[in-house]
């Protein structure tokens, strides 16, 4: 395949068909015993989840963390665990298995009950973590996935809180310590390497605005401290905190698309350009740096739900 192909060129986390597919795949290759029983019914719940028939939920309506992102997340860990997998590390069934799930569940507690009509689950951004895991342990209250794997599961979605250290969890093995590193890897480089992460800020700023989030006292705000984040925060917590296993989807892309590159890596260096030179040309002006966001229609809905 061309190398100068582009991360979203090849699988669209838009589609979950799609994304379930690759996964499937990916995993096959390395593991062709593998069985998706369990995770195959768990992808339809959650897909049934955001889109608001899953009994006693309404549908997803964060706008940022929505069924893409989640869909994204689960491709992005499955890649990691195939590139691993590539380079001779040996994964068992379980460890696999607990890896997807927690990628699956890791936002589900964004998603408000058919009951709670006010407002949208923007406002459980501080603690949803904990909402995710909780309505995961519901979920298989009565199987067919262990206690003791749901617990570790919990202990992966740990791992994708900003202000948690992975390295206070204690995991029962470095297997599943693995896992951890996987799920918070994803989920950091899956939202990083979005075609329209920049665009989807805006989004995500209405989201800390009716969470009360303090620190962003408007989008471009948002926008100005996201270069700091990925530079002092974000690539720090991947190297260090993480494992540093980001680099495995080189390898993925090279075994699975003759691909010798990291597109990952490529996507979020091309994202944190194009937001230095946007902040540069437009220096404060939030409407230049609105005309420069031109992808999805994103700003235009921003501009719908603002005063601008």
């Amino acid at each position: 395949m061309d190398n100068r192909v582009k991360l979203y060129d090849i699988v669209d986390p838009g589609q979950p068909s799609d994304v379930f597919a690759e996964v499937r795949t990916l995993i096959h290759r390395c593991d062709p015993d593998f069985d998706f029983t369990i995770f195959l019914k768990a992808f339809a719940d959650v897909e049934c989840l955001f889109r608001g028939e899953y009994p006693g939920y309404r549908a997803s309506n964060t706008k940022y963390h929505d069924l893409a992102h989640t869909c994204s997340v689960v491709l992005a860990a499955a890649r990691l665990i195939f590139g691993a997998m590539i380079e001779g590390r040996i994964i068992s069934h379980r460890a696999i298995q607990i890896g997807l799930i927690a990628s699956l569940f890791h936002d589900v507690g964004l998603i408000q009950t058919e009951n709670d009509t006010k407002g949208t689950g923007a406002k459980y951004t501080v603690g949803h973590e904990e909402r995710s895991i909780e309505f995961m342990q519901d979920h298989f209250a009565d199987g067919p996935l262990p206690p003791e794997d749901v617990a570790v599961c919990a202990q992966c979605i740990h791992c994708t809180i900003l202000t948690e250290s992975p390295a206070d969890i204690e995991f029962p093995d470095d297997e599943m310590k693995f896992m951890g590193q996987v799920t918070g890897t994803a989920d950091i480089v899956a939202q990083m390497a979005d075609r329209h992460y920049l665009e989807k800020l805006l989004l995500l700023f209405l989201e800390f605005q009716e969470a009360s989030l303090p620190g962003f006292d408007s989008a471009l705000d948002l926008l100005e401290k996201t270069k700091e984040f990925y530079n002092y925060a974000a690539r720090k917590r991947l190297s260090e905190e993480l494992g540093d296993i980001a680099p495995l989807m080189r390898s993925h892309f090279n075994a699975r698309w003759n691909i010798d590159s990291d597109l990952y890596a490529e996507s979020i260096t091309h994202n944190i350009r194009y937001l230095d030179d946007a902040l540069e040309a437009c220096r404060g002006d939030v409407l230049c740096f609105l005309s420069r966001l031109r992808r999805g229609g994103i700003a235009r809905e921003y501009l719908k739900a603002t005063d601008l």
